[in-house]
C-alpha cells in the first residue's frame, strides 16, 4: 500500500485580510466582522483538513506567525521534490516576513536532505508558481505577475528537471495555481484567459485535446481551479456544476468546501497546502 501523502497546512490563528496585494483581497469586507470571519476561517480550515485526511493524506499543521496573515497559504512556501526544498522569495513586502519561518519549518520537519532558498531578488513564490506534473515529468512554471522568468532557470538547475515557462496575463490570476491544475490521470484543468497566447501554445504543445479540461470564468472566480488532487479525489472551494461535471465525467470524486474566508484573501484549497513528500518517481 502506498504511503500517505504528507501535506503541510498552517493554522489560521493569525489569519486576516488587512492589505491588498491581489485583486481578490477585500480588507473592507473582513473589517465588517473580524471575529466572525476568523471563526468562519477556522471552520473552513477544519473542513479542509478533514477532507484531506479522508482522501488519505497525512496532514501536518504548522503554526503561523503573528503579523504574517498569508502564511495560511503554504503552497507559496517552497518548491519541493524528491526530498529537497527550495524556499520562496516573495515579490510583495507584505509577505517577505514569511520566508524565514517557512524555511525553519521545513528544516524542522526532518523530511529534507536539503533546504535552500532562492537568491535575493530572484522572486519565485513556491509551488504556487511551480507545479510538478508527474505524468510528464516536468515543472509547469508561472511568471510575469509575482515570480520572475529568471527564477525558472534557477529552479530547473536546482532540481535538474525540465521546466515549461507559462507567462500569466492578468493580475487576477497572479499565481499559476489559481488557473492551472494537473491531474493524476494526465488531464490539465485550466482557465485559458489567464495566459498569454504564447503560454497557451505551450500548454497545447504538451497536451492532447482530450487532456485539456477548460474551466469557465465562473469556475475560476470560485477558485475551483485552485484544487488539491490526491489520486482520484479532487478537493476544492465550493464548485459550480460546470467544473464538477468536467471532473466527475473523468472519474474523479469532487469534495467541495466553503473556503469563502480565504477567498477574501485570494486563495483556495491548493494555496492552503504544500505537499512535502512530492516525488518524481
Amino acid at each position: 500500500m502506498p504511503a500517505a501523502p504528507i501535506i503541510m497546512v498552517v493554522d489560521p490563528a493569525h489569519f486576516n485580510v488587512s492589505y491588498v496585494i491581489n485583486p481578490w483581497m477585500k480588507p473592507g469586507d473582513w473589517a465588517t466582522d473580524p471575529a466572525g470571519h476568523l471563526a468562519e476561517a477556522r471552520a473552513s480550515f477544519k473542513a479542509l483538513r478533514t477532507a484531506l485526511t479522508a482522501a488519505g493524506a497525512d496532514v501536518r499543521v504548522t503554526p503561523g506567525v503573528a503579523g504574517q496573515p498569508d502564511m495560511v497559504f503554504p503552497a507559496n512556501a517552497a518548491v519541493v521534490l524528491d526530498g529537497r526544498a527550495l524556499v520562496a522569495r516573495f515579490a510583495c513586502a507584505e509577505r517577505q516576513g514569511e520566508e524565514q519561518p517557512y524555511k525553519a519549518a521545513l528544516e524542522a520537519s526532518g523530511l529534507f536532505s536539503e533546504v535552500a532558498i532562492f537568491p535575493e531578488n530572484c522572486f519565485q513564490e513556491g509551488a504556487g508558481d511551480a507545479i510538478w506534473d508527474r505524468t510528464r515529468q516536468l515543472f509547469w512554471t508561472g511568471y510575469g505577475q509575482r515570480s520572475i522568468r529568471a527564477a525558472i532557470d534557477h529552479l530547473g538547475a536546482f532540481f535538474g528537471k525540465t521546466t515549461v515557462a507559462l507567462e500569466l496575463a492578468t493580475p487576477q490570476f497572479y499565481h499559476l495555481d489559481t488557473c492551472f491544475c494537473p491531474l493524476s490521470g494526465g488531464e490539465i484543468l485550466f482557465y485559458p484567459p489567464a495566459f498569454t497566447p504564447e503560454a497557451l501554445a505551450l500548454i497545447h504543445a504538451h497536451t492532447t485535446p482530450e487532456q485539456r479540461l477548460v474551466a469557465s470564468a465562473e469556475d475560476a472566480a470560485a477558485f475551483c481551479v485552485n484544487a488539491v488532487n490526491i489520486g482520484r479525489d479532487v478537493i476544492m472551494a465550493r464548485a459550480p456544476e460546470h467544473v464538477r461535471g468536467l471532473l466527475t465525467e473523468r472519474g474523479y470524486t469532487v469534495t467541495d468546501i466553503n473556503l469563502d474566508p480565504f477567498i477574501l484573501s485570494g486563495g483556495g484549497a491548493y494555496c492552503m497546502t504544500l505537499r512535502l513528500d512530492r516525488s518524481s518517481r
